[in-house]
């Protein structure tokens, strides 16, 4: 996804999207003992840790208005062309982000470059949402959206020698309201300003929201009589649920 894109789709994200605390968790505990952290492909700040010197990059001048008075300092810049030095910070984060590159081994390449001791990303192995629901019965779209979008799991690795992967199972009333990880509150999906918060809506042509607002309004109809709660109710009440969202930490050298 281009700069421009993300100036135009990324309006009110931050409304949307605030951290979850225990996806949170995670993240902090990947970053380990790092006491300077960058942050690659920013945007509005979410999930920067606290108690850690953190500096910012993103390339669009959109979501950096949007970073909250007090957040880290940020520099527009891209993930290809980061301007430090070598080993500058003793880790690099990116979250959720590697997908909207130009080209991710190269911004993969300049994280280790740039950190001492560890890189993290956060990311989707795109496959595993063809088990929720909402693309198996509303909007398939989404599903090949992101097989397009996000670069498989073994591509990413590649780029990371020594890289663990670790399942981040989305939690039950998560906070980050990116749109698979409403696969509990499924009445969410009804609203128009929610959806605006997640690149795989904002992506489509014209011909691909028509049918998608097809799959809404078939939801809605499901939910008006009780049928998605005869298929899927028994998620309102489940703690946690795997979509694909992956951990991936690695050695920088």
């Amino acid at each position: 996804m281009t700069e421009a894109a993300y100036d135009r789709i990324g309006v009110g994200y931050r409304q949307v999207r605030q951290p979850d605390p225990r996806i949170a968790a995670r993240i902090e505990a990947a970053l380990g003992n790092a006491r300077t952290v960058l942050n690659v492909g920013a945007g509005a700040g979410s999930y920067e840790p606290d108690g850690r010197a953190v500096t910012a990059v993103e390339p669009s001048a959109v979501m950096i208005e949007q970073r909250p008075p007090g957040a880290a300092p940020v520099i527009q810049a891209k993930a290809e062309a980061l301007p430090f030095g070598d080993d500058e910070f003793d880790a690099a984060m990116a979250i959720i982000t590697v997908h909207h590159w130009d080209d991710a081994a190269s911004g993969l390449a300049e994280m280790r470059r740039v950190a001492r001791e560890r890189v993290v990303i956060l990311t989707f192995d795109a496959p595993a949402l063809a088990e929720l629901w909402m693309v198996r019965d509303y909007v398939p779209r989404l599903l090949e959206i992101h097989e397009e979008m996000m670069q498989p799991l073994a591509e990413v690795t590649a780029a990371l020698p020594g890289a663990r992967v670790e399942p981040v199972p989305i939690p039950r009333d998560c906070t980050d309201a990116f749109w698979c990880a409403l696969w509990d509150r499924p009445e969410l999906h009804l609203e128009p300003e929610l959806r605006r918060g997640s690149s795989g809506w904002q992506v489509m042509d014209a011909d691909e929201l028509e049918l998608a607002e097809r799959g809404i309004a078939a939801l809605q109809a499901d939910l008006e009589s009780g049928a998605w709660d005869e298929r899927y109710g028994h998620l309102r009440e489940a703690a946690e649920l795997d979509i694909g969202l992956r951990l991936i930490v690695a050695p920088a050298a």
